[in-house]
């Protein structure tokens, strides 16, 4: 594959975008690309007031929404504002934080980047008319799904294998989806993409010791956050293929510009995958409708 940046994009004059967590990192730029771009961007952030300041550099087509990917209801409020989208890209995500619980119980890691982006998606699958992405980790190749304790209410907490099962749980959600959606006849793309080893404010949160030392790496061995966010616009813009999973290509993954990835083999694991689907919706609520 030739090198492919921002330049290559094409006009998105026209369509719609929604970028969750796009007050920073990987977010803000995969925003600003997007607008530079044509298109129109729904910022949808937790903290409002940091997404107000990034929209503020791009443009009146871009607009900031209130958005708590670690509480149903405010997911559910989110929803019923959308109209309609072109394009949704599942970004937020926090990781490796010290054991917590979200608003409606879930343990915090898997509740955010999993379960809301898992009912939001389902919420609003009727509006989107092309593709959803999702964006995952290298560090779903450490993660095991646990069906009968997704949520760490019997294991001892561990924060590094927390985050890898709930980035594994979003490769295995966007090609699950595109699964389903295909058997439904539908036209619309699922896709995932992972930024490599990127420079941005989610390593800066883990409330301990490795914080230091991540921004120590985040100096010597990370590519910016701008080049993190080529492989979600390469599958938000791109020619892709259904339930394909895109990467940096250079440095065993970690940095360069972005092509197709390879993937852990539990993350191919359908039978899995279909329960995880299966228990999602039964701890969200939300019931997907393909007919639609």
């Amino acid at each position: 594959m030739t090198r492919w940046d921002t330049s290559n994009i094409p006009s998105q004059s026209g369509r719609k975008f929604i970028v969750t967590g796009a007050n920073s990192g990987l977010g803000a730029e995969t925003a600003r690309a997007l607008a530079a771009a044509g298109g129109e961007v729904v910022l949808a952030c937790r903290n409002v007031a940091k997404g107000e300041r990034v929209a503020a550099g791009l443009g009146d087509r871009t607009q900031v929404r209130e958005l708590d990917l670690a509480d149903l209801d405010s997911v559910r409020a989110f929803a019923q504002s959308v109209d309609g989208v072109d394009v949704l890209i599942n970004n937020a995500g926090v990781m490796a934080v010290p054991e917590g619980r979200t608003a409606d119980g879930f343990e915090k890691q898997v509740g955010t980047n999993h379960l809301g982006h898992f009912a939001l998606t389902g919420l609003l699958l009727d509006k989107i008319s092309d593709r959803i992405v999702t964006v995952s980790s290298g560090a779903h190749q450490v993660g095991k799904i646990d069906l009968d304790d997704l949520n760490w209410e019997r294991r001892k907490y561990q924060r590094w294998a927390a985050y890898g099962q709930a980035k594994l749980a979003n490769l295995m959600f966007a090609r699950e989806l595109q699964r389903r959606l295909t058997a439904a006849g539908s036209t619309k793309l699922s896709v995932a993409a992972h930024p490599g080893y990127a420079s941005t404010e989610l390593q800066s949160h883990t409330e301990s010791f490795l914080d230091r030392v991540m921004w120590v790496g985040n100096r010597l061995l990370a590519q910016s956050a701008a080049m993190g966010a080529l492989p979600t616009l390469f599958a938000a813009t791109a020619d892709v293929q259904p339930g394909g999973y895109y990467g940096p290509t250079g440095l065993g993954g970690m940095r360069g510009y972005p092509g197709p990835s390879g993937s852990s083999k539990a993350s191919r694991d359908e039978k899995v995958a279909a329960d995880l689907w299966e228990l999602s919706e039964k701890l969200t609520g939300v019931t997907y409708d393909f007919t639609k």
